[in-house]
């Protein structure tokens, strides 16, 4: 389960199939150094998101895999 304090790079790794989910939402830039040390809730914030429906997109992507 993917919660808003987990790192983006950690979640993109453990669970590839939420890459569509980030870059849907602005996430262009799943490689760089800020997705190493920015949390889930952090980067909903910067691209304007809510973060709750955020996790809950992700989660989804994981259980229809």
């Amino acid at each position: 389960m993917i919660t808003k304090d987990m790192k983006i790079e950690e979640v993109i790794q453990k669970y590839p199939e939420t890459v569509e989910v980030f870059m849907t939402h602005g996430f262009h830039c799943l490689g760089c150094a800020a997705s190493n040390f920015e949390s889930i809730e952090d980067g909903a914030v910067v691209h304007g998101i809510d973060v709750e429906k955020f996790v809950e997109e992700l989660n989804k992507a994981i259980k229809e895999k």
